[in-house]
């Protein structure tokens, strides 16, 4: 697929699962053909060592390993933009310039979650990891990190130079406006699968998203319709996947998405301790929002 993005972060840009073998090591092979399959299907580009990845539970052979891969198999670092989260910011920076020399185009990057880090010990951090020279994607998640990037503190990050963007994850669409009013020239990125459409009609330029690992040509069509204004074609389908998208935002998202890719027929598979394969109820009501999906001939 021909990249017609002017910025390297732009776009549907895929956290992708992590295939694992049966005894749970990674297959780069079948990583590789994942990455390929998704930029063949209407994705741009790639995220790989996101909590999607599961990178918290890789080696740090692995991690390298897997960015690598990504940059190969996507043909153009320009497409892949790593995690580089880390509980010191010294490590950030190191995952940001082992991206770099990897080829990426671009890094995410919480801030720090050892604790709960005040504005001054965020804008150090990101300032830190700002030094391996490639753009910073800042990633928003108060939910999980327990330190909110503001409106407020993220026009300060833009102002420093130290961030380009915003996966924004808090699930308050009204922070779009805000944002663009206090850092205009800051891009705006859907952070989570279940407000695509607020987000994206909000203005956001790209959508670090999480079902497209299972269901990329449906989600390449709604995303780009509802970033054109084209409600006539995304509220519909927006409406007929929202049930499946909101799995992004819970607890078990991991194991949801991977099981929703071995419904259709991707490779999904296990997951690492301590996530466990889903049972009962939550099996049942992912299992029962795929199937709903896929027999509506969404793919």
């Amino acid at each position: 697929m021909t990249d017609t993005r002017t910025r390297p972060w732009h776009g549907i840009m895929v956290a992708t699962t992590l295939p694992l073998r049966d005894d749970l090591s990674v297959d780069l092979d079948a990583y590789a053909e994942h990455v390929r399959w998704l930029l063949a299907n209407g994705c741009d580009g790639v995220v790989p060592n996101g909590s999607l990845g599961e990178y918290q539970t890789l080696t740090d052979a692995e991690r390298a390993a897997v960015v690598h891969t990504a940059v190969e198999a996507a043909g153009d670092g320009a497409r892949v933009m790593p995690g580089v989260a880390a509980y010191g910011s010294a490590e950030s920076r190191r995952w940001a310039e082992q991206a770099a020399e990897a080829g990426a185009g671009s890094v995410l990057l919480l801030p720090p979650n050892a604790y709960r880090a005040d504005k001054d010990a965020v804008r150090a951090h990101y300032a830190e990891v700002a030094r391996a020279g490639l753009p910073i994607v800042a990633y928003n998640n108060p939910i999980d990190t327990k330190v909110d990037l503001t409106p407020t503190l993220l026009a300060r990050l833009h102002a420093d130079g130290h961030i380009v963007a915003v996966k924004e994850f808090s699930g308050d669409v009204r922070r779009a406006y805000e944002i663009a009013e206090l850092a205009p020239g800051l891009d705006l990125l859907i952070g989570a699968d279940d407000v695509l459409l607020e987000l994206a009609v909000a203005g956001a330029v790209g959508w670090i998203a999480g079902y497209p690992n299972a269901l990329p040509e449906s989600a390449a069509t709604l995303y780009r319709a509802a970033v054109a204004g084209d409600l006539g074609t995304a509220l519909p389908l927006y409406k007929a996947l929202h049930s499946l998208y909101r799995w992004d935002s819970k607890t078990e998202f991991v194991q949801a998405i991977k099981l929703s890719m071995d419904l259709a027929g991707r490779p999904g598979g296990p997951t690492r301790p301590p996530r466990l394969p889903l049972t009962g109820a939550v099996e049942t009501a992912v299992r029962a929002a795929t199937e709903k999906v896929l027999a509506e001939g969404l793919r």
